[in-house]
């Protein structure tokens, strides 16, 4: 369901960038020889990290505790990780290993998290590992599997069936709810000039100039 997830994020806005990528603070701690491809906006990526808080350098989180140990999968730059993320792992390569500090306005803010675990205002460090740099799931290519009639737009029926499928692909039981919730998510927060389609405009959030 990865393309689904996707759709269902928020384009992530790109109003006040160069100045909160000037606020976040990179050190390389490990950079492979052969550093390709870097990631960039859109791209799939897989990686564990570890979180501590910079008051204390008390630990809050560990990817390789959660998922059986696996790396955490997730698409940058569309929110769904905090934004100091993904400002921070932006043009990173698969072996590269980064230490970064992420201030409070690009964390959790005055809000906090998890429960005091990240109390408000906290500036926090990550250590991160990059192991895979992919397509992300609006790639072009993924796009043409959903536009079945090639009429560059995607028809509520196209991602229907799409949902279907990928229901159907991971075998578990779903209530059929579950579906229209979905698909009535994803054009609430794609179908932008409310048509009854995504074009290939409003689903180009990566700026893929073959479409």
């Amino acid at each position: 369901l990865a393309l689904a997830l996707a759709l269902l994020a928020a384009p992530a806005r790109a109003d006040g960038g160069a100045a909160a990528a000037e606020e976040v603070k990179i050190e390389v701690l490990h950079l492979p020889e052969s550093c390709s491809p870097k990631s960039k906006k859109g791209d799939l990526l897989n990686a564990h990290y570890d979180g501590f808080l910079a008051s204390n350098g008390s630990k809050f989180y560990c990817s390789r505790t959660q998922n059986d140990g696996h790396p955490k999968w997730f698409v940058l730059g569309v929110g769904q990780v905090i934004k100091g993320l993904d400002i921070a792992m932006m043009n990173m390569c698969p072996g590269e290993k980064r230490k970064v500090v992420i201030p409070p306005s690009l964390a959790y803010g005055q809000q906090g998290y998890a429960q005091g675990k990240i109390p408000p205002n906290a500036t926090l460090i990550f250590e991160i590992e990059l192991y895979a740099v992919n397509k992300g799931p609006r790639s072009v290519e993924a796009f043409h599997q959903i536009d079945k009639d090639s009429d560059k737009k995607l028809s509520q029926l196209e991602i229907s069936q799409y949902l279907k499928e990928e229901f159907a692909r991971d075998g578990k039981k779903r209530h059929p709810s579950v579906h229209d919730e979905i698909l009535a998510d994803i054009f609430k927060k794609n179908d932008h000039d409310g048509d009854g389609y995504i074009s290939a405009k409003e689903y180009n959030v990566y700026q893929h100039d073959e479409l």
